[in-house]
């Protein structure tokens, strides 16, 4: 499916939370900070008790784009429900999370469960979110819509978890990695910009770093506030994006 502009009206239901509005009152959660699944204390001791796990997997930078590249339209299905998504179904929110991530590599395997828990926790305080897999299935088959759906189920994503099965959606977007993070805001009627493209954290499957979703959160944070990003990303590390031969 390629990459095309999108004229929907409108936000139909969705597993998103409801829109943000800026006469409704704070959330619960609204002066909550975010914290990982795992404490740092709980980490280090854990590591303990646990083997090392080895990865061999091909290490990919995200590289490529900058702040205030727009987001590229896209029309998407959803493997979990049948349903298409586009861009323009994320316009009445002010910031847009967008992750580039698949089944089956090691350094999203590693995160799967933070990102499920940091993204339902920002998406009650108005952030939207969507994760898309562009991954051949050809070459690696257990990433294919199926099994997404599976996945979707198994993890409790409360985003959409989109298919780009022509693979024309990550190429606009320029993804060369899994995970790979886009965060957009907007002002307004303006286009949603990028505010932040980098890393979910210091974490990788190799590492005894725990994983805490700090630079991410941080950047989320500033986004929902309205305020400048305090420090520079570091790129997002994982399996590259597996293109059809």
């Amino acid at each position: 499916m390629s990459v095309v502009a999108s004229s929907a009206a409108g936000v139909s239901a969705s597993l998103l939370s409801s829109s943000p509005s800026s006469s409704s009152r704070p959330l619960p959660h609204q002066n909550r900070a975010y914290r990982s699944l795992t404490s740092p204390a709980a980490s280090r001791g854990g590591s303990r008790r646990r083997r090392r796990l080895q990865v061999h997997a091909a290490r990919t930078e995200s590289t490529g784009v900058s702040v205030g590249f727009r987001a590229p339209q896209f029309e998407l299905p959803e493997p979990l429900t049948g349903r298409v998504w586009t861009l323009d179904d994320f316009e009445v929110y002010p910031a847009l999370l967008v992750m580039f991530i698949c089944n089956h590599c090691p350094f999203v395997k590693h995160l799967k469960k933070d990102i499920a828990k940091l993204t339902s926790f920002y998406m009650e305080k108005g952030l939207a979110s969507v994760a898309i897999s562009s991954n051949s299935i050809v070459t690696h088959p257990q990433d294919g819509p199926d099994f997404m759906a599976e996945e979707a189920k198994l993890f409790k994503y409360s985003f959409p978890y989109l298919y780009d099965e022509s693979q024309e959606v990550a190429k606009a977007f320029q993804a060369v990695c899994t995970p790979e993070f886009y965060l957009f805001k907007k002002d307004g009627r303006r286009p949603f910009e990028l505010f932040y493209h980098g890393q979910f954290d210091d974490s990788r499957p190799s590492s005894n770093a725990p994983v805490t979703g700090r630079d991410l959160s941080r950047a989320i944070d500033c986004a929902l506030s309205r305020q400048e990003l305090p420090f520079v990303p570091k790129p997002s590390v994982g399996c590259s994006i597996k293109w059809h031969p």
